[in-house]
């Protein structure tokens, strides 16, 4: 089972489905547009598994942290909540970094779908209300490997 979903990571890497980066946490900054620059450490979803988990599951984000869902390229992507049992921030970002859409405090545990509000690149998900105690808001931007900001 665990070779077969090697060869399915590989073979959508090398379709361009999935980018390369290193294993872990990686550093990404939102830029407010009130000139602040919030620093966070993220880690990165890459695999089919992380994307499909994600979050689920955990009891808590820390703040400054969260998870990055990059799907390779913009596309119109829906978020769920299954088996998440704390609230989360969702951030729908552009390929440039531009926050399109914040969907704040996420029903725990729900199964309705949280669409992006067109073609999106990634999901920033946070503790949920960290975007609101932070003052982030749509049209600031994430900085960090991925985005071409």
């Amino acid at each position: 089972m665990k070779l077969s979903r090697l060869f399915l990571a590989a073979g959508l890497f090398f379709c361009g489905i999935l980018p390369v980066f290193a294993a872990g946490e990686v550093p990404l900054t939102i830029d407010t547009k009130d000139g602040r620059h919030l620093s966070y450490k993220v880690e990165l979803a890459q695999t089919p598994d992380e994307l499909a988990h994600g979050l689920m599951n955990r009891s808590s984000v820390p703040d400054y942290t969260g998870m990055l869902f990059d799907f390779g390229y913009e596309r119109p992507i829906s978020m769920w909540m299954k088996n998440t049992p704390i609230p989360l921030d969702m951030l729908f970002v552009a390929n440039d970094g531009k926050i399109l859409r914040i969907a704040q405090r996420t029903v725990p545990m729900s199964l309705e779908t949280i669409p992006s509000p067109g073609p999106i690149r990634a999901v920033l998900e946070l503790g949920g209300g960290a975007s609101e105690r932070l003052n982030i808001h749509e049209g600031d931007h994430l900085v960090g490997a991925i985005f071409s900001h």
